[in-house]
């Protein structure tokens, strides 16, 4: 498996020296020298239009890396769910009520301490940090740590969600989206009248940085399937490791929605002196230290790699449309991450454009 996850980037990457490679036609890549927010090449051209039936943009000068579907019914929370504990960084005791939305609403947090309308779009224009955490808004109408919250409604297929937080942060709980997900599958979900866009992806895309790569690629199976290599070196109490998953809801609840975030023990001590996670301990997640594990075991042999993969679902989650592709990457976090979703919305906004344009 790592021989051949690293043999797919090889062959789709055409990035050096701190450069990011983003498709210029079939098969040819024009590197871009990269700036502090990554500004990858925009010189794609429309699709054409496909058979008869499938939804595409209409040719152009422009072409985006994916082409559009009509896929499946939205759906929504049949009731609302409760869930309450402590916020991983603030160690604020915290509560959360994911509530039904519309059709056509997407995730939207409501922090109800600041009053009923401070609303936050789960969307990738509204990231404002992704260092160690992917977080919405500007302070102090915020919110962090969305990423696993975001895992576990795009996993279940959950498209419509009001989450309503009294705090800057959901509740950490375990470090892992399963005490979620199994009040969300107690709950149910109901569909939904209107239908949720898919975009399947027809060329590669292929996003570098300090040493990290995330790639995207056509997946003839015709869903989403995620791999991550996770290699911090060999001095690293983490092992070398890899895991791959196509997501569906079953594939989430049964091999990812239990893997827990991970942490070393130097990091944490450096955010306890910046006053963060004070009350968090190795029993809430997954501490390494020299020896591994501490005061806890492994839920998997490779659950840091599964849990990164859950953190790029809740990233990708910020695309607010289902994709379809195989996503491969090798070390990253949620820069890149939030970086590809950034990328792909700007390809399908210069295509509308085209298209009305066109028109």
């Amino acid at each position: 498996m790592w021989g051949e996850l690293r043999l797919l980037l090889d062959l789709g990457e055409r990035t050096q020296g701190g450069q990011v490679g983003v498709p210029a036609g079939a098969g040819a890549f024009r590197p871009n020298r990269l700036k502090p927010g990554l500004q990858p090449n925009r010189q794609q051209t429309c699709p054409r239009p496909g058979p008869p039936g499938e939804k595409r943009f209409h040719s152009g000068r422009k072409r985006a890396n994916v082409r559009r579907h009509s896929y499946r019914y939205q759906r929504t929370l049949a009731r609302a769910v409760r869930v309450g504990g402590v916020g991983y960084l603030t160690g604020a005791t915290v509560q959360a009520v994911l509530e039904p939305a519309p059709p056509s609403t997407g995730v939207v947090f409501v922090r109800v301490d600041l009053g009923p309308q401070a609303r936050i779009p789960a969307r990738v224009d509204q990231v404002t940090g992704t260092q160690r955490r992917t977080t919405l808004g500007q302070a102090p109408l915020q919110i962090g740590l969305v990423e696993h919250l975001l895992a576990a409604l795009a996993g279940l297929r959950i498209d419509n969600c009001l989450v309503k937080v009294d705090a800057p942060e959901p509740p950490g709980l375990d470090g892992s989206a399963q005490p979620l997900v199994d009040l969300l599958l107690e709950a149910g979900t109901v569909l939904q009248p209107e239908r949720r866009a898919a975009w399947e992806v027809t060329e590669p895309v292929v996003l570098s940085q300090n040493g990290a790569t995330l790639a995207l690629y056509p997946n003839p199976e015709g869903d989403l399937k995620i791999s991550y290599i996770l290699d911090y070196g060999a001095d690293s109490p983490i092992a070398r490791q890899t895991h791959t998953e196509v997501i569906s809801p079953q594939n989430f609840t049964n091999h990812l929605a239990a893997c827990r975030t991970f942490i070393l023990e130097s990091e944490v001590e450096a955010l306890r002196r910046q006053g963060l996670g004070t009350r968090t301990t190795p029993a809430d997640l997954l501490v390494f230290g020299p020896g591994g594990p501490i005061d806890n075991r492994l839920r998997y042999a490779n659950e840091p790699a599964r849990h990164k993969i859950l953190d790029l679902l809740g990233d990708l989650a910020l695309f607010g449309q289902d994709l379809r592709g195989h996503v491969v990457a090798y070390r990253s976090g949620h820069p890149l991450n939030v970086e590809m979703v950034r990328v792909l919305t700007r390809q399908l906004a210069d295509c509308t454009a085209v298209r009305k344009n066109a028109a």
